[in-house]
């Protein structure tokens, strides 16, 4: 608290203003948000892969399968019944997930979707696990 130092009279108006409260909030405040206020670090950190001189042996292999709006199958653009490709599927599935090929599913834009569900669900049971859709651009109009 501020003191006033000398003699005052009653009708003295007091000019000066108390700032000691408001620079002990202030300083309060200030080492609060100090303490509060995490470090930052500026650094990201990644996990990045580890260097290797080893160049892959061959591509991987893509299998393309064709589905037509009517439900027939094609796989790379060889027809097939749904018994022929659930045995290519098997045989995918039984490789190592490495050297598995790439199933490509290619569905008309006019297929019901219980064909192409049954395909993706018969790879699923197989044990493909490198299926993905393409020509998903079709689909946009």
């Amino acid at each position: 608290m501020a003191m006033q130092v000398g003699s005052s009279s009653e009708d003295d108006v007091m000019v000066d203003i108390n700032t000691t409260p408001l620079i002990d909030v202030m300083l309060v405040l200030l080492i609060m948000f100090i303490i509060t206020i995490p470090i930052q670090t500026h650094a990201v950190k990644l996990n990045m892969p580890t260097p290797s001189n080893v160049q892959p042996t061959k591509l991987p292999e893509v299998m393309r399968i064709d589905v037509d709006f009517d439900g027939t199958i094609g796989v790379n653009g060889v027809l097939t019944t749904k018994d022929e490709l659930d045995a290519k599927l098997g045989e995918w599935g039984r490789l190592p997930t490495t050297d598995q090929p790439e199933v490509h599913l290619r569905p008309n834009k006019l297929v019901t979707y219980k064909h192409v569900a049954a395909i993706m669900a018969s790879a699923q049971r197989q044990g493909v696990s490198k299926i993905g859709m393409v020509g998903n651009e079709q689909f946009m109009n």
